[in-house]
């Protein structure tokens, strides 16, 4: 299956929730302020967040008018181009080009984050990458279990230290046994919860000083992996990690799991932060790069 039907499929129930709008546009008229309530309530309904969807839908209102936009299917692609603007918060693709390079993932317990870790190593090693995983969360229970059951799945190294062990020191010797290995791409896991929030924080800052001190002129991808399932409240997840954790970018999963796809639209809209990956499946192959039109294409294919 290519890339662009793992997506169409992944957005089934997206798609399915926004039957509806195709027959907004038939019974579209260019000058009747319900067609955009309507509109404005349907695309809230997909999670694309009530600012992005505000934005959106004033936008194309002047431009219908201006325009003089009579056609429903006309002013259907008024508000694709409109969303594809959104879209662009920036680069898509990871910068990996030093050796070493980092990935640094983040995000809450649940959201995914070791099974996104796995296929993101095992993608790598299709592309001729020798990678090194790193059991930066040491403390939740079994966690390095888990990554260890990955390690083996992708074909890449591990380091981990014991449960409760301090986990700057296990991204220090992480890093110490990529360079003495030549390893292409170290990925280290980090805790999604601790003691408090702050706590959190600041163990996050720690790795990040280490990644910057023993690793000066590396590339550093800090990816923050967000539950499509949840929503905006993987927003305000993304907010109080955004200061602390400097991410670049986001992989959103669990997309075929949601009919609220359109998050995606809120995440580059409040956040402006690239989405680089979707998750769309269990399988080892069901991380896909995102691509923007193909990701608005899929939503609005019959």
């Amino acid at each position: 299956m290519g890339f662009f039907d793992k997506i169409f499929s992944g957005l089934t129930k997206t798609r399915v929730n926004m039957e509806d709008l195709e027959e907004i546009f038939r019974n579209y008229e260019p000058d009747s302020d319900d067609f955009f309530d309507e509109l404005e309530e349907m695309l809230i309904m997909a999670d694309m967040g009530v600012e992005t969807v505000d934005k959106v839908v004033t936008s194309m209102h002047y431009i219908c008018f201006d325009k003089n936009i009579k056609r429903g299917d006309k002013a259907r692609e008024c508000l694709i181009q409109e969303l594809s603007k959104e879209l662009d918060a920036g680069d898509t693709a990871l910068k990996l080009d030093t050796k070493p390079s980092v990935i640094l993932m983040v995000g809450v317990n649940g959201v995914g984050k070791t099974t996104t870790i796995g296929k993101l190593a095992a993608q790598l090693k299709q592309q001729g990458k020798k990678v090194l995983l790193c059991a930066g969360d040491t403390f939740r229970a079994a966690a390095a279990e888990q990554l260890g059951i990955w390690a083996d799945r992708a074909g890449a190294d591990l380091v981990r230290h014991e449960e409760g062990s301090d986990p700057a020191a296990v991204v220090f010797d992480g890093i110490s046994a990529g360079k003495a290995r030549g390893t292409d791409v170290i990925i280290i896991d980090t805790a999604g919860r601790l003691h408090n929030k702050q706590n959190l924080m600041n163990e996050l800052s720690k790795m990040r000083r280490i990644i910057d001190r023993e690793l000066p002129d590396a590339d550093v991808e800090t990816l923050m992996v967000l539950d499509a399932t949840t929503g905006q409240n993987g927003l305000m997840q993304a907010k109080q990690f955004l200061e602390s954790a400097g991410i670049t970018g986001i992989v959103l999963t669990k997309l075929d799991g949601t009919a609220k796809g359109g998050v995606v639209f809120a995440i580059a809209h409040e956040l402006k932060l690239p989405v680089k990956f979707v998750g769309v499946g269990e399988g080892i192959d069901d991380l896909i790069p995102f691509n923007a039109k193909d990701y608005i294409e899929a939503l609005f294919k019959a």
